[in-house]
């Protein structure tokens, strides 16, 4: 950049893992983004990046922090500098996921059925008893296709040797998606040439995959199932998420 130390003074941190920069420079994946924007002045950036927080604000995208039994509205974090993954990392991580998700609703399943899990002494009958989640109610009860987890958030994390690791698993229909879609509508918007350069995949296409995995789930005699979103109200800290999956899928929330 012409006035900025951004690239000219950055150092890495030992034992932390830089995404965009490696102990001999620039990482590869960045080359060609950091290529583009090398010439836009500090003040530019901060243009920018102020423009994002105003277009987050005035669209609505945000989340409610409670505290002392107030909520507080913040806009969502967002940095103007993506975090870039190659596809061969993607591949490896979608890879992953897949099976990760299968083997979760093997494992749920398992659990509320046969129990060779616990009978077969690899995980302890206390263990699944006492956790406050697990419901005796649904014993036996038979779930469309052996599908326990609909929607399920995966948190990763890279560790400073460069791979991708599992931070915890929400299964509880987790929230957050809705925001990674207004995060690239946003990159859109300050950096209108950058996602065509990069062939970044698009994630446009989630709302219209995730409608037609709710109605796959519905009674195959059905030609044409409901599908709904509930929500708790405006006062949620997920409102945002409710209101915008509701519509991009056109369904009744």
């Amino acid at each position: 950049m012409k006035d900025s130390s951004f690239l000219h003074s950055y150092h890495v941190q030992p034992n932390v893992w830089d995404e965009m920069f490696a102990s001999e420079g620039l990482r590869d994946a960045y080359k060609n983004f950091v290529g583009n924007i090398e010439d836009l002045s500090t003040d530019e950036m901060n243009r920018r990046d102020d423009l994002a927080k105003k277009l987050f604000m005035s669209q609505g995208i945000t989340f409610t922090v409670y505290n002392s039994g107030e909520g507080i509205e913040k806009i969502f974090p967002f940095d103007i500098i993506p975090r870039i993954i190659r596809a061969d990392e993607w591949k490896t991580i979608e890879e992953g996921i897949k099976q990760r998700l299968k083997v979760l609703n093997i494992f749920l399943k398992d659990i509320y059925h046969q129990q060779f899990i616990v009978k077969d002494g690899i995980v302890p009958a206390k263990m699944i008893y006492t956790c406050p989640n697990f419901l005796r109610e649904m014993v036996n009860v038979e779930v469309p296709h052996d599908i326990y987890t609909h929607v399920s958030g995966v948190d990763l994390i890279r560790d400073n040797d460069g791979k991708f690791y599992v931070l915890e698993d929400n299964l509880r229909t987790p929230s957050g998606v809705s925001y990674m879609l207004e995060n690239r509508t946003i990159t859109f918007r300050i950096f209108p040439d950058q996602l065509p350069r990069n062939n970044v995949l698009p994630v446009k296409e989630y709302p219209n995959l995730l409608l037609k995995n709710l109605m796959a789930l519905a009674n195959r005699q059905t030609s044409e199932p409901t599908v709904v979103l509930l929500t708790p109200g405006i006062y949620n800290s997920a409102y945002f998420e409710h209101t915008t999956l509701a519509r991009l899928m056109g369904v009744c929330l």
